[in-house]
């Protein structure tokens, strides 16, 4: 090889190296598939991206005013008669990162466009009805990005694990969440539904730091040791859903969370391409714009 071809195919690897980032597009490469096995996954890893830190940091940055622009635009057709929205469901067990998601991605687009709801024990009244009841009262309007921490999915999770429903009764709920979840699709709102998953010693750990600092205590909650000491039965319950839940219309991405700044990363990209699918514009104006033009200067 030739003195300039080595030098031309040195810099090319150096330009390679230079810009790392996604080698798939986020949304393929974080899709759940029957290969992913949530037992045995590396929850440390960083799947179809392939810079550091520092590079997820800065391409984080940099999605953060497109992803602006996008819920401004999403928004703004929503006060003009529009009928889409987006509905981001963040499900996984504690210290997964479903707050830190809600601050550090849902934070960086304006508020007024955001619908945040937790799914906690039902209520008194919420407990009158079926469970998919507190859920459709939820949903976001047209315009919002809806966000679930937590969701209706707990019915095959801490139903099953904790058991309280009777496995004839919360098997059958696989079949009504995928139809619910078509339902919502086909009304115009696109779902990006996230599993979060944090490896055992990362759990521990950040349940053991949220005790050395006062203002982490209230974070903290002694019953999560007790969800802890099953934290294989929920892996299995985590399993099912994904197997079960992920459809063409609501796929189910799979997060490893022990790096926080690779999951901030991962569910950022995957909000942005589930608003760039919408392919937003701005709504025109219904006024003739020149006569105001002509007022404002005369004001």
């Amino acid at each position: 090889m030739s003195k300039k071809a080595a030098t031309k195919k040195t810099s090319k690897k150096a330009a390679k190296r230079s810009a790392p980032g996604w080698d798939i597009s986020p949304a393929d490469a974080l899709r759940w598939t029957p290969e992913v096995d949530v037992r045995t996954m590396d929850c440390a890893g960083t799947p179809g991206f392939t810079g550091t830190r520092k590079d997820g940091e800065k391409l984080l940055a940099e999605r953060a005013q497109e992803l602006s622009d996008l819920q401004e635009r999403l928004f703004a057709e929503g006060r003009s008669g529009g009928t889409r929205s987006v509905l981001l469901v963040l499900q996984g067990l504690d210290t997964a990162g479903k707050g830190g998601t809600v601050r550090h991605v849902v934070g960086l687009v304006d508020p007024q466009g955001v619908a945040i709801r937790g799914f906690g024990v039902p209520t008194a009244e919420e407990r009158e009805h079926g469970y998919l009841w507190r859920v459709r009262n939820a949903l976001p309007k047209p315009g919002y990005i809806g966000v679930f921490d937590r969701s209706h999915w707990e019915q095959v999770l801490v139903a099953r694990v904790e058991g309280l429903e009777p496995e004839e009764e919360w098997s059958k709920h696989y079949d009504e969440m995928n139809a619910f979840e078509a339902e919502v699709a086909a009304s115009g709102t696109v779902i990006v539904k996230v599993a979060l998953f944090v490896s055992p010693d990362e759990q521990k750990a950040r349940l053991a730091a949220r005790l050395e600092r006062e203002d982490k205590y209230w974070k903290y909650n002694p019953g999560d040791l007790k969800t802890r000491a099953k934290f294989p039965e929920y892996l299995d319950a985590y399993q099912d859903m994904l197997t079960k839940g992920s459809t063409d219309v609501a796929p189910w991405h799979v997060i490893p969370c022990d790096k926080k700044w690779f999951s901030h990363l991962a569910i950022t990209e995957l909000l942005t391409n589930a608003l760039r699918s919408l392919d937003l514009g701005w709504p025109p104006a219904d006024f003739d714009v020149e006569e105001q033009k002509k007022l404002v200067a005369a004001a």
